[in-house]
């Protein structure tokens, strides 16, 4: 089969999925079932609450660390869907990332606070990171696999879902580290 030959049916392939998924989203999904209202709220009060408690003297270093966090964990979360590890059964729209409401708002926000605390009372990123990924990883990933919102496969496990958790944590912090010192360093210079 010739590269084009393929390109034409992983497209007849994703059209197909998209198909699937806007049924299933109309079905299952929609903002008539009780299950997208729960990722709604994991999606919008968390930026809520961002807005009234965010340090305005270090909006941008802040929003950067969230941003890289967001994009970390989007991209992660796309890679272990398409791979058959995890599934989100439930979602804001068929369009969008399934987990955009985790993804997108509650772990980069949930992570932002404790970078900002961190950061502003100097204390040890890494063991308030972790303890925050423990929250979600043994609290809050088995609540959303009992209420049927989400589906580990192909032995992947909470336990790994820490160690993720944590590892995307620990990027974004260096990042945002290097880039703080970096023009830091710049405008200090004459």
């Amino acid at each position: 089969m010739s590269g084009k030959q393929y390109w034409n049916e992983i497209n007849k392939a994703s059209e197909k999925v998209t198909s699937l998924m806007h049924s299933y989203w109309h079905q299952y999904s929609d903002w008539g079932n009780w299950q997208f209202w729960v990722i709604l709220v994991c999606l919008l009060a968390p930026l809520i609450v961002l807005l009234i408690k965010l340090d305005r003297r270090r909006t941008l270093e802040i929003l950067f660390f969230g941003y890289t966090v967001h994009m970390l964990w989007t991209y992660t979360d796309l890679s272990l869907i398409r791979q058959g590890f995890i599934d989100h059964y439930y979602f804001v729209l068929p369009f969008l990332p399934q987990g955009l409401g985790l993804t997108a708002s509650l772990l980069p926000v949930s992570f932002m606070f404790v970078y900002q605390y961190c950061t502003k009372h100097d204390k040890n990123f890494l063991v308030w990171a972790s303890g925050l990924s423990a929250v979600f990883s043994f609290g809050f990933a088995p609540i959303e696999k009992v209420i049927g919102l989400v589906s580990l496969a192909k032995g992947l496990t909470i336990v790994h879902m820490l160690f993720i958790d944590i590892f995307i944590a620990m990027i974004a912090y260096g990042m945002t580290r290097f880039f703080v010192k970096f023009y830091t360093t710049k405008q200090q210079e004459p």
